[in-house]
């Protein structure tokens, strides 16, 4: 599956990845020395891929594109129809798709959601966590990009 997702990213435009999706291509190699984004219950794990973490929803370095959760694939899905074909493109498929977020809760973040719900949610995830931190550190000492 790596090397699927490095000749797909070597003959392509853009590379996208939504959510996790980011410490796949962070384990396929894409993610060295970039900016990138993930879900953040593993924004940590980037750097043990090499990439610089940006706290975004949607973060583009040079043709790679990553996003936070999945909620934020949407937008950036608009980014990359922007990129691609231009803003009113981009426009006129959020309208299509009558994409206007409104939330019934300031939860949909760390930053906005009550301390103790994301203490829950951290120890809901804790077990899966745990492994994903083991496989990312095995796969950053094989990259060369943790010790």
């Amino acid at each position: 599956m790596l090397s699927f997702i490095r000749l797909q990213a070597a003959n392509a435009r853009y590379a996208m990845s939504v959510c996790t999706g980011a410490l796949l291509c962070g384990a396929a190699g894409l993610l060295r020395g970039r900016r990138a984004t993930t879900h953040w219950t593993a924004f940590h794990l980037l750097e043990y891929f090499g990439a610089i973490a940006v706290d975004e929803r949607v973060v583009v370095d040079g043709n790679y594109l990553s996003t936070a959760g999945v909620s934020a694939g949407i937008d950036g899905a608009l980014r990359m129809a922007a990129l691609l074909r231009g803003d009113r493109v981009a426009q006129l498929i959020q309208l299509s798709i009558e994409y206007s977020p409104e939330p019934p809760y300031a939860a949909g973040s760390p930053k906005t959601a009550a301390p103790e719900l994301v203490a829950q949610a951290r120890e809901y995830a804790r077990a899966f966590a745990e492994a994903r931190l083991e496989t990312a550190r095995r796969i950053g000492k094989k990259l060369g990009t943790y010790a």
